[in-house]
């Protein structure tokens, strides 16, 4: 069972391959992918600050710059490009 601000299974297949980090792709392993992508759910749909954020999800520095970097990558709006052709996109 997904906790509160996290994504469930089906919701993460849904995204999984649009962001960088797969097997196969140059630079860092997208291993925790999931968890950095629930870190950063937390904050938005929580509304709190980044240095409140629990550590099971890492270090708030450490999830905030790869959120700001995703972000100027264009990750974010690719991820949310896809997301809103799905009828089912209440998670957006």
């Amino acid at each position: 069972m997904a906790k509160r601000y996290e994504l469930t299974t089906p919701q993460w297949r849904k995204i999984e391959p649009l962001l960088p980090g797969k097997p196969g792709d140059p630079g860092r392993s997208g291993a925790d992918n999931r968890l950095f992508v629930n870190g950063v759910l937390w904050v938005l749909r929580s509304g709190a600050h980044w240095h409140d954020l629990p550590e099971r999800y890492g270090k708030w520095k450490t999830v905030h710059k790869r959120f700001t970097r995703w972000a100027e990558a264009g990750v974010w709006e690719r991820v949310f490009e896809h997301l809103i052709e799905d009828p089912d996109n209440s998670y957006v």
